[in-house]
């Protein structure tokens, strides 16, 4: 029975949402401020969070940023900005995905799904290594030249896409695909800015020159 923490001011929205994952088996617990639902999230353990981006009290996005310096639960933003910089922005926090209000429930739960099969999916002793790179699959944990980097959910399954297939040329849409689970309807700029965070991320351990630029075409390791 998944776990889900829904963080939304909205009284009706939380509820209706509430009412309507409940109907499918889940466990709720609601949140109607950024501070209660910061509260609640460190409380206890959760298969999911809905995070809504207005909120009183700390922001939804400052609450998705301090939740993923120390935890890699599925995070869906909830959100009436619809703007592509808004997205990419939140999806670059370290998002796992972006529905825009008003939605259908029936989607929502569609999403909610796959997110779900995604972080069960991968059993916690597979371990992947390429050059002074190890990466736990199942604890999304990277470990460059013996030191921890703390990567966003998508950054990180960026990187194991690459290692699964370190020969290979993607490109971004070959990569955005692949990541999340969807054609690519998005501009390239968010590829760019996710391989440009994790780059940043590796710089300390040197082994950000791993990742190689195919000008015209995508990203390689080397």
């Amino acid at each position: 029975m998944p776990n889900i923490l829904i963080i939304e001011d909205d009284t009706d929205i939380n509820n209706s949402t509430a009412q309507y994952l409940r109907r499918h088996g889940c466990q709720c617990a609601q949140a109607f401020s950024g501070t209660e639902g910061r509260m609640l999230w460190k409380s206890s353990g959760w298969d999911l969070l809905l995070v809504d981006l207005m909120l009183p009290g700390i922001s939804g996005s400052e609450l998705i940023y301090e939740v993923r310096r120390e935890s890699r639960v599925p995070v869906i933003v909830l959100s009436a900005r619809s703007e592509l910089s808004d997205k990419v922005e939140l999806l670059g926090l370290g998002a796992d995905d972006y529905m825009t209000k008003p939605y259908q429930l029936e989607e929502l739960w569609a999403r909610i799904q796959v997110q779900l099969r995604h972080a069960s999916a991968v059993p916690e002793e597979e371990e992947l290594c390429f050059r002074e790179w190890r990466l736990n699959i199942g604890g999304m944990v990277l470990m460059a030249a013996g030191e921890p980097v703390e990567l966003t959910a998508h950054e990180f399954k960026i990187v194991e896409l690459m290692v699964r297939h370190p020969k290979k040329v993607f490109t971004k849409q070959h990569i955005y695909e692949a990541v999340w689970q969807e054609e690519c309807a998005i501009e390239d700029k968010t590829i760019n800015v996710h391989i440009s965070n994790i780059r940043a991320k590796l710089r300390p351990s040197g082994t950000d020159g791993y990742i190689q630029t195919i000008w015209g075409i995508g990203f390689k390791l080397s």
